[in-house]
């Protein structure tokens, strides 16, 4: 399963979106766990986990830099 999960960083992807970046939390914590959907006294849990490593994936990503591609959350629009 998580062979599947894309690298979401510049060049492979120009811009990963929120929900590139929760598909591949969502597949993290369900191969950690071992549930595709967790039971209800579970699901609290399993949410959390998801929200956590979603939010540490996009620090990643806004603060990571790669040589030859500028970060474009860090450019001013227009």
């Amino acid at each position: 399963m998580c062979r599947s999960i894309k690298t979401l960083r510049p060049p492979m992807t120009p811009d990963a979106t929120p929900e590139d970046v929760h598909a591949a939390a969502l597949q993290y914590v369900r191969k950690v766990s071992g549930f595709r959907a967790p039971a209800a006294h579970n699901r609290a849990a399993f949410d959390a986990a998801v929200a956590a490593v979603a939010a540490a994936t996009a620090e990643l990503l806004a603060a990571v830099e790669v040589r030859g591609v500028t970060n474009r959350s860090s450019t001013p629009a227009g």
